[in-house]
């Protein structure tokens, strides 16, 4: 027997949308509105509808009525009035969406809040509200509601005249008076009986809300705290907004009752307003924009006739024949699911951006996989060449919107999106929301701040929390947290309340990629807001997952800084070559770009820049577009551990063997491997007589892992090949074989178009390195870190890079020739620190304009003194930019001479000096300049790594002895000495300094060697021996373990000395010096390990044919000078044929295969 429902519902609701104020997700506002057998549930958040889809949906699959409304905020005067103090603050009132015409204007009503009449909160007046208020049910509000205002400041009459006005608004029927009981509030008591009253006097209905802002009432205290990360205050703190003491949870009917006992009608009334609100909203269908079309055309007509013409234009007038029958089962596919004028939109903002010179992407995702997109210029790559499916992108089978996202170059992206909200409307285009959420780490750091605990505590425990795991987690898996967090209370009560807030919404952003387009004003569908990053543009309230279930128009439109970098390029080569290069016709089959790529020289090369990726491609040498193509789609977690048996199967170490001769088509490209989902539709489709819509089913079902779904693919699969003629055996081998990829299978359409971009770029620099290298540097300029690590690949180059002169850099990163033709590369004056685009621009313009320079006092008087203040000029001098005019000491010392010459010269001064002397030209002494002594090369390394993140005037250890850098292992050897003591010299570049779990500080500290940055880590008990020594740019000598955890190479210091001519340090012996020297294997061309006495792999007594077959290919694979001994569990040792290089990717794999404690290197 089912329980009675309630006789009570919250319509009053605060979700954690209200952000840092309400804490109740959703779902769990369900549940417990589940638990209290309640028939609906209202959602009401602060000026906002961020969650009005998801408490729409939630409430339709739980079976409690949602009630879609929101706590709006009314302007005391106008919504326009934005005057300080009088209109900072506003009133509450209340508002659910009886019907459908209630919901569009609750949007409209909370959008124009945003859009028009924010000030300091989302604000409407009362002539809006009017016209406005159809289909609205209002209740008076909160104790911050107008009626309420007014009657705690003794203003009963106005009180009553407001709640006619919002009678005569709404209708007698649709205003309620809301009546709020919180017996420890000091204002309800007061206020209570007067709303009661007032009800009486103007025949208003009434009705009992709760002002939920948290799910239960164990979470007062949790939001106690939200509120005070909000606030910036702390809990201890008195004067603050506090609920503490009445209870704001979602209470009981049975409490509501007691509480309202002599206003029953105000409960009854709750019910009545839940049934009285019926919204349906319309999800899944979609709802495409009108794309204008010339007259006498449909949509479709124009579609097709475009894409016609962008066939002839792709394969001229003679269509291959495999391309026209691909072409019309893609336009038929197309009209069929009504998406011709989504490909017209799309085609339309992408021929915009080439005719202006914007940088496209040549596709991303699926969408490469389409003759059609191909055809009309969305993508660049031919499906037919690359053998990319359609079916990947649009499926016949199953009915989607389709996703073309597209990328821009970063710095235009904007551009484009601008034309799209020009062309559609501003009320017909938005960009979207995203919701940051307080995680784990940051949670526990906000909750300590709130609790008064130190930084340096807190910041320890959050340290100790693994990235991307949820506190649970944390607590199950990191022991010594869990003990720290169970003896200490103060701590147990930081977890608890973090625990309760992690996860809850703690900002609304602008979304880094996603646009939304509507066919109707986007009002008519959803509310929108004032984007976070740009207030002239417009952001969704809802995110997008919302946008899409609303069946809108969603893209992604990307920004891809690798597209300036291919465009300025492109640009530089013309200027300095006069050269044009049209990117979209190199040739594909290039050998110095093989090369380049075989060499692992990929810093700045799009996808291929990791460590990791760089090892791989020089083991691989990849020598045609395919086999890019395959390492960007195996390079993730998962298929990775395929990438040295395609190596093995490409350099024909390792024969390639085939399950079945039919195989051999669809698997030949790929050494054998299984790279791409489309391959596994293609197998389908051979094999089992799937179509290709239906083999993408397949891929899909397999990555869901859902037990009865995979079986019904398995028996599909099986009956399928049978009918073919393939044997049963056969066919469960091939479902074997495609069960571990499909998981992790990639899209091939994707991978093909970045390997392009990957091959663009790579082919850019190995023709055009300097001017490749100019336009890396301006892509990374003003983000000190990424300009010093391109600066490291010119050294390695051998790319000479300039310092800054005023007289000869331009604004940007660019190439100077020298009379001999040789190109260098120069620092652009805005990449210095301090500088800024505007002086380096007016710096620019003026020399361009004028000439060269002649002097500093020529350079102060021309430039001026808008553009020349203290911290500019002192960056300029520090940089080595002024080195023309004066040594930098000299000029320092100076500064203040400077700047008042630079006053003088300016033009409103050189006026008052013509009219005073009645001279044509003011008269100026030449700047007083300082002698003093020329600063030392320490002092200017210090500045130049600071400003231009690199070391101009030498490098930090160009006048060490030889004597102690032959007593050191160079960064760029270490990772051959793993787990070995070593030493090493740098200078510091970087200190971070940590606590450790028991208060004791330790350091994280970044050393520069010629070219390469290695991290060394240093305990507390060296530090505290050491403490002299942590300066920038200081040169030590740091001994220690080295260590690869993560990958990433560490020195786990134990000893460091500060550098001096003087110290005295013994040689690397000879063997280790020819450890680290000794010739590359030629069995997968990478630096050996150094020599090892042996291998030992202990093995079971049973162990897998499989495993034992797994094991002896990667002791082939990698071949070396190792002995390799096998120990039985029996007590045999056997001695292996192989002998191998024990890698660090060899060791990997075997310790994956039988467990860490069973491989052992000594």
């Amino acid at each position: 027997m089912s329980k009675k429902k309630a006789e009570f519902v919250h319509l009053h609701v605060h979700s954690h949308y209200s952000l840092l104020d309400g804490m109740g997700k959703i779902p769990v506002l369900y549940k417990r509105a589940e638990e209290l057998n309640m028939p609906a549930l209202a959602l009401t958040d602060h000026g906002v509808m961020h969650g009005f889809l998801e408490h729409y949906k939630t409430g339709i699959k739980t079976g409690i009525k949602p009630i879609i409304g929101c706590e709006i905020y009314v302007a005391k005067r106008s919504m326009k009035d934005k005057v300080a103090k009088l209109d900072q603050s506003s009133y509450h009132l209340t508002l659910l969406a009886e019907n459908n015409l209630g919901l569009k204007n609750l949007i409209k009503l909370t959008s124009d809040a945003h859009l028009y009449g924010y000030y300091y909160r989302p604000r409407v007046d009362k002539d809006y509200l009017k016209n406005h208020s159809q289909g609205l049910i209002a209740l008076s509000g909160c104790f911050q509601g107008e009626i309420p205002t007014l009657l705690l400041s003794g203003r009963y009459e106005e009180a009553k005249k407001a709640a006619l006005l919002y009678q005569e608004i709404f209708g007698k029927k649709n205003f309620f008076i809301e009546l709020q009981n919180h017996p420890n509030h000091p204002d309800s008591a007061k206020v209570l009986p007067q709303l009661i009253q007032l009800a009486s006097e103007i025949n208003a209905p009434m009705v009992a809300t709760a002002d939920v802002h948290y799910v239960y009432p164990e979470d007062a205290l949790a939001q106690d705290a939200l509120v005070c990360i909000s606030t910036g205050k702390l809990l201890s703190d008195k004067n603050r907004i506090s609920y503490i003491g009445f209870d704001v949870s979602m209470v009981t009917p049975e409490k509501m009752l007691n509480l309202f006992k002599d206003t029953p009608e105000a409960l009854k009334n709750t019910l009545e307003i839940a049934e009285r609100c019926n919204v349906q909203i319309e999800l899944g269908k979609t709802k495409l924009p009108y794309f204008p079309v010339p007259e006498g055309e449909t949509e479709e007509s124009y579609f097709e006739k475009q894409a016609r013409k962008g066939m002839d234009i792709r394969y001229t007038s003679h269509w291959p024949p495999e391309a026209k029958k691909r072409f019309e089962y893609e336009v038929s596919v197309i009209k069929k699911m009504g998406y011709a004028s989504y490909f017209l939109i799309v085609q339309d903002f992408v021929l915009w951006a080439k005719q202006h010179g914007i940088g496209v992407g040549p596709g991303r995702g699926s969408a490469a996989g389409s003759i059609v997109a191909y055809a009309l210029q969305i993508t660049n790559l031919d499906p037919l060449k690359h053998r990319l499916l359609f079916e990947r992108f649009l499926n016949p089978e199953r009915v989607s919107m389709p996703d073309i996202d597209i990328d821009f170059e970063d710095r235009r992206r904007g551009e484009v999106i601008n034309y799209v909200v020009h062309k559609y409307g501003q009320d017909h285009v938005a960009q979207i929301a995203t919701f940051g959420t307080l995680a784990a780490r940051n949670v526990v750091r906000d909750v300590g701040r709130v609790m008064g605990l130190s930084y340096s505590e807190v910041d320890t425990i959050a340290k100790m929390i693994p990235m991307h795991a949820s506190l649970k987690e944390a607590l199950e898996t990191v022991p010594e947290l869990n003990q720290l967090i169970h003896n200490n209370p103060t701590l147990n009560k930081l977890f608890e309340l973090a625990q309760k807030l992690e996860g809850n919404v703690r900002h609304a952003s602008t979304h880094a990629a996603g646009v939304v387009i509507s066919r109707q004003p986007l009002t008519e569908y959803l509310p929108v807001m004032r984007a976070t990053r740009n207030e002239t543009e417009i952001m969704t309230q809802v995110d997008m997952e919302a946008v899409e279930e609303l069946g809108l128009l969603k893209m992604d439109f990307l920004g891809l800084a690798n597209l300036s970098i291919i465009k300025d390029t492109i640009a530089i080569v013309k200027e300095v070559e006069n050269k044009n290069i049209d990117i979209e016709k190199i040739p594909l089959d290039d050998k110095k770009t093989y090369e380049l790529l075989s060499r692992a020289e990929t810093s700045g090369v799009f996808q291929l820049e990791s460590a990791g990726m760089k090892r791989y491609l020089a083991e691989m040498k990849p020598s045609e577009f395919n086999d890019i193509t395959a390492i960007i789609a195996l390079y993730r977690p998962g298929p990775i551990e395929r990438i040295p048996e395609y190596i093995a199967h490409k350099s024909g170490k390792k024969k390639v063997d085939y399950l079945h001769p039919d195989l051999k088509d669809i698997l030949e490209e790929t050494y054998g491997i299984l790279v791409y989902q489309e391959q596994v539709q293609e197998l389908a489709q051979r094999f089992a007589g799937f179509s290709l819509g239906e083999g993408y089913l397949l891929v899909k079902a397999i990555a869901k892992k859902k037990k009865d779904l995979l079986e019904e693919q398995r028996q599909k699969f099986i009956e399928g090949a049978k009918k073919k003629g393939y044997d049963e055996k056969l066919a469960r081998k091939l479902f074997e074989f495609i069960e571990p990829f499909a998981r992790y299978g990639f899209n091939r359409a994707h991978s093909a178009a970045y390997a392009l971009v990957a091959y663009q770029t790579s082919y850019l620099k190995a023709h055009y390195p300097e001017e490749f290298m100019a336009a890396w540097l301006r892509a990374e300029q003003g983000v000190i870190e990424k300009t010093a690590f391109a600066l490291a690949e010119c050294e390695r180059m051998g790319i000479p890079v300039l310092p800054p002169s005023v007289n000869s850099s331009t604004e940007n990163f660019d190439i100077l020739k020298d009379s001999a033709g040789r190109k260098k590369i120069i620092f652009g004056l805005a990449a210095i620190k301090n500088v800024g685009e505007q002086a380096a621009r007016a710096i620019v313009a003026e020399r361009k304009k004028g000439g060269p320079y002649s002097s500093l006092e020529d350079f102060i008087t021309r430039v001026g003194h808008k553009y020349l203040n203290r911290k500019i000029l002192e960056a300029l001098i520090q940089a080595g930019a002024l080195d023309e005019f004066a040594e930098r000491g000299t000029l320092l010392a100076s500064l203040d001479e400077i700047i008042k010459y630079a006053s003088e010269a300016s033009k409103e001064n050189r006026q008052s000096l013509q009219s005073l002397f009645g001279e044509e030209e003011g008269v100026l002494k030449p700047i007083p300049l300082k002698k003093t002594a020329p600063i030392d090369i320490k002092q200017k390394l210090i500045w130049e790594k600071t400003l231009l993140g690199i070391y101009v005037s030498q490098k930090p250890l160009t006048q060490i002895e030889k004597r102690i850098l032959d007593a050191t292992v160079r960064f760029k050897e270490l990772r051959n000495y793993q787990n070995k003591r070593v030493r090493i010299i740098g200078a510091i570049s970087e200190i971070k300094k940590v606590l450790t779990k028991n208060k004791e500080t330790m350091l994280f500290v970044k050393l520069e060697e010629e070219t390469e940055i290695i991290e060394a880590v240093v305990f507390p008990s060296l530090y505290n021996k050491t403490l002299a020594l942590w300066r920038p740019s200081n040169i030590i000598l740091v001994e220690g373990k080295v260590s690869d955890k993560d990958g990433e190479i560490k020195i786990l210091a134990d000893k460091i000395f500060e550098y001096s001519a003087d110290l005295e340090l013994p040689k690397i012996n000879e063997e280790e010096k020819t450890e680290t020297n000794h010739k590359t294997s030629k069995a997968n061309n990478k630096q050996p390990s150094p020599a090892f006495k042996s291998l030992k792999l202990y093995l079971p007594k049973t162990l897998p044919k499989k495993t034992l077959r797994q094991i002896k290919e990667m002791l082939q694979l990698y071949q070396g000078n190792t002995p390799v001994l096998l120990k039985i569990n029996n007590g045999k040792e056997l001695r292996a044929k192989s002998m191998v290089d024990p890698s660090p990717i060899l060791l990997r794999q075997l310790k994956r295969t039988l467990g860490e404690e069973n491989v052992e290197i000594g």
